[in-house]
């Protein structure tokens, strides 16, 4: 099966089985994903959620984070990894965007991967997820390794292999991508032992790099 029509069949079947995936950061602005994608950084998605419940509602605007006292936003933040480091970002960028977006959050890579603790993977779920511009696909750890194992990329570099993915998946089919990718990734294909014997992918996976199954 040539890479474009393995690619759709898989998505197609990801699709059926996990109808209700969605990005899975708990937002209602781009600010507020701005400051989830920051905490973000190795840290459970539920953890992140749980931080942000409040945060979220005692710092309203870019102005609030950017007078914020930095211990008060480390002691706010310290369930996540890193707070220090993370208090700081979002401090730095609160700054920046009051100073050069007049509070508002950027809506290209250029300028988002500007912004403090901002790569280009971040900043693609930012423009996808905050303001429906789609100009990538997100690889990140669980589309890292399931684009592997299924042997749509021989890369493992997340900027190689997202170029590899944009020739072989449709563009309406970027967004969701990362979303079914990483439902998967939790339910079946897990690291570092995947369920082989309970996917619904395992006819046309090769299973490649995979040296233990269940």
């Amino acid at each position: 099966m040539e890479d474009s029509k393995k690619a759709l069949e898989i998505i197609k079947r990801l699709k059926k089985n996990y109808p209700n995936a969605r990005y899975y950061l708990n937002f209602s602005n781009p600010l507020e994903l701005v400051v989830a994608a920051i905490l973000s950084a190795q840290v459970r998605d539920e953890v992140v959620n749980a931080t942000t419940a409040n945060l979220f509602k005692k710092y309203k605007t870019a102005k609030d984070y950017a007078e914020a006292d930095l211990q008060e936003l480390i002691d706010d933040i310290k369930n996540v990894t890193f707070p220090g480091n993370k208090a700081r970002y979002i401090i730095e960028t609160g700054k920046i965007l009051v100073q050069k977006y007049n509070g508002k959050v950027p809506k290209t890579i250029e300028e988002l991967t500007e912004l403090p603790g901002i790569g280009r993977k971040t900043a693609n779920v930012i423009l996808a997820n905050a303001f429906d511009i789609v100009t990538g696909i997100v690889a990140d750890t669980h589309v890292i390794r399931l684009t592997y194992r299924l042997d749509l990329t021989k890369n493992k570099n997340p900027e190689k292999i997202e170029q590899d993915l944009l020739k072989i998946v449709p563009k309406q089919n970027w967004k969701e991508f990362q979303w079914i990718f990483k439902a998967h990734g939790r339910a079946i294909c897990r690291a570092p032992i995947p369920s082989c014997s309970k996917c619904f992918l395992s006819d046309i996976c090769p299973k490649q790099g995979v040296t233990k199954k269940l």
